[in-house]
């Protein structure tokens, strides 16, 4: 193996140097091409052959990337490059579509998917390497990240809540410490494969799922809201709303074709374009710990945390040069309950609904020199957003949710509908929303910044009792009308990581979201009370170090606070409202990530 490393360094030496010495011009002044080749886990990848290319004159030169996976090449003339990175056990990656004027510093960076022919041959390799699980074109991956931490105002954890805590949590009453779930990275196992079928074609496929590290449950956001129900406020543990509502693939469940020329169309359970987007651009990467928009998926979603990934979806992805396009389509699915728009109603008076959950959006971005950026347009009809655990007799607040179902507030007479036992209450919403996001690097910094605006309006189509939500949860209490005039949403985040060596990186960030006055009339202040209809503002910060000792394995330590108010701090949106508990939350955490 060493001997083969050392013949290959040495080939890239040799060729680095005819380059300079067929082309003496480039080892003149003129301009540069820098940037970092990584995998698809992030990670640094050494001894990557980059050739540079160009287009004006054929000549080319070829640098290996050193252990921070970097590459550097100066002296270019002014003209159209194209560039090649090329690494055993990796599929090529080439962009082309690049100019330098004189005197320009460009940075292109790649991200490179292994291949089949890189499997692991022993246990050892596995251990020692990043080679991959990998049989016949079907790869293993996933990855286990626990930690443990401590919060200022928490709640007793539940085996099926996959975010942690770091989160200003509307009900948390006390401090405490924790085991941390998926800090930086959802724990999970996944499958995908790859295979050509013509030249330039091939079949692509891939499932995955998440897990609660410590409990061994599918990762499950609905399960942690009916394991509440009917619990008084004091007595609730961890409570969220998310896609991942304990399907066996909860993250992705996708199949398609893919070409070399034509782009990549799969079809299935896939992530959003803005959750692809989110990943991309926040500094913390998706991250439950430290990251807002990673924890919430409202701006993933387009409006609603639940629509961060799309059942029955089309999606498309099309790469030319430095350029990248998408699309996605979902088709409508699950069923639309049981609804009347009278005032009082029975099981016998509703009218069946069928679901009108379709959603489209598009994505397009590239990359110039050191910068790349995206925009993201994503419209959603019947958006649900589960609200608080039913309410029942043990409450302090009124019981109606879980004693009578509820759609445009008119109480339905009789005998509930949908029994309150394992179902779930929300509102319901059309959502679309924009999104810009940029990204610049300046070795050894990385700088990020994003900016999401939505619109929210009561559904055209209203749905009913009995609709169906994530994961095939029945809803018993419906909201079509919670809105009295257009919500608007604003989300916006920054940050910088910065790379002190190849092995350690650490990052800042900045997160906030802001919604509008929708309540008509529109008094809101102390004395008038505030409702969940009044303009808020939540805000968090958060500043981690991780540290990879081996390309599987790292650990991280940080902390993260965050703090609401005005409207976005009531947490049961009834009446006069109830506020959090506690409106702020500081969440310091040490922890470990195993990937493979």
């Amino acid at each position: 193996m060493n001997e083969t490393k050392s013949v290959l360094a040495a080939a890239l030496f040799f060729s680095s140097t005819l380059a300079m010495g067929a082309f003496p011009a480039w080892a003149q002044t003129g301009a540069s091409l820098s940037g970092t080749v990584t995998d698809q886990t992030g990670a640094a990848l050494l001894g990557v052959a980059v050739t540079i290319k160009s287009v004006d004159t054929v000549a080319s030169r070829t640098i290996a990337t050193d252990g921070g996976g970097h590459y550097q090449a100066s002296g270019l003339p002014p003209g159209r490059f194209e560039i090649r990175a090329a690494k055993h056990g990796f599929a090529d990656e080439k962009r082309t579509g690049i100019s330098l004027a004189a005197g320009q510093e460009a940075t292109v960076d790649f991200t490179m998917q292994r291949s089949a022919s890189d499997a692991c041959a022993s246990g050892q390799e596995f251990a020692t390497t990043d080679c991959t699980l990998t049989w016949h074109g079907i790869t293993l991956y996933g990855a286990y990240d626990i930690g443990v931490g401590w919060v200022s105002h928490g709640l007793p954890e539940n085996g099926y809540n996959y975010e942690g805590a770091s989160l200003v949590n509307r009900n948390g009453y006390q401090h405490r410490f924790l085991i941390a779930p998926n800090n930086l990275q959802q724990t999970g196992l996944g499958v995908r494969g790859k295979e050509e079928f013509l030249p330039g074609w091939s079949v692509v496929f891939n499932a995955s799922s998440g897990i609660n590290p410590q409990s061994g449950l599918l990762a499950n956001a609905s399960a942690t809201q009916t394991i509440n129900n009917g619990l008084p406020r004091s007595s609730y543990s961890y409570a969220i709303d998310g896609a991942r509502a304990g399907q066996p693939f909860n993250d992705e469940i996708y199949g398609g074709i893919s070409s070399e020329h034509f782009g990549t169309l799969t079809f299935g359970r896939q992530r959003s374009l803005g959750t692809d987007a989110m990943l991309r651009y926040d500094p913390a990467g998706g991250s439950y710990a430290f990251s807002y928009i990673g924890y919430n998926g409202t701006m993933a979603g387009g409006g609603d945390t639940e629509d961060s990934r799309w059942d029955d979806a089309l999606k498309y992805r099309f790469t030319y040069g430095p350029v990248h396009f998408g699309a996605m389509y979902k088709f409508a699915d699950g069923n639309g309950g049981c609804y009347s728009a009278s005032a009082t109603w029975t099981a016998a008076t509703c009218t069946p609904e069928s679901a009108h959950n379709n959603a489209f959006g598009f994505d397009g971005g590239g990359e110039h020199g050191r910068i790349s950026a995206d925009v993201v347009f994503q419209h959603y009809n019947q958006a649900i957003s589960v609200l608080n655990p039913l309410l029942g007799p043990q409450s302090v607040t009124q019981s109606y949710q879980s004693t009578t179902n509820s759609i445009n507030t008119n109480p339905i007479t009789g005998v509930n509908l949908i029994s309150t036992n394992n179902t779930v209450y929300g509102i319901v919403t059309d959502n679309k929303a924009i999104m810009g996001a940029v990204k610049y690097t300046w070795d050894p910094f990385k700088f990020f910044g994003g900016y999401e605006f939505i619109w929210q309006n009561n559904p055209t189509h209203p749905l009913g009792v009995g609709a169906s939500d994530q994961g095939g949860y029945l809803m018993s209490g419906v909201e079509d009308n919670n809105l009295d005039s257009e919500k608007l949403v604003q989300v916006w985040w920054t940050g910088v990581k910065y790379a002190y060596d190849s092995k350690t990186d650490i990052t800042f960030a900045w997160y906030g979201q802001v919604q509008n006055t929708f309540r008509v009339p529109s008094t809101c202040s102390v004395a008038a009370g505030f409702r969940s209809s009044c303009a808020g503002d939540l805000e968090e910060g958060s500043l981690y170090l991780d540290h990879h000792f081996t390309k599987r394995f790292d650990a991280f330590t940080g902390l993260a606070y965050s703090f609401v108010t005005g409207g976005l701090a009531i947490a049961i949106p009834h009446g006069p409202g109830v506020p959090y508990l506690h409106n702020n939350n500081f969440a310091p955490l040490l922890g470990g990530r195993f990937s493979f």
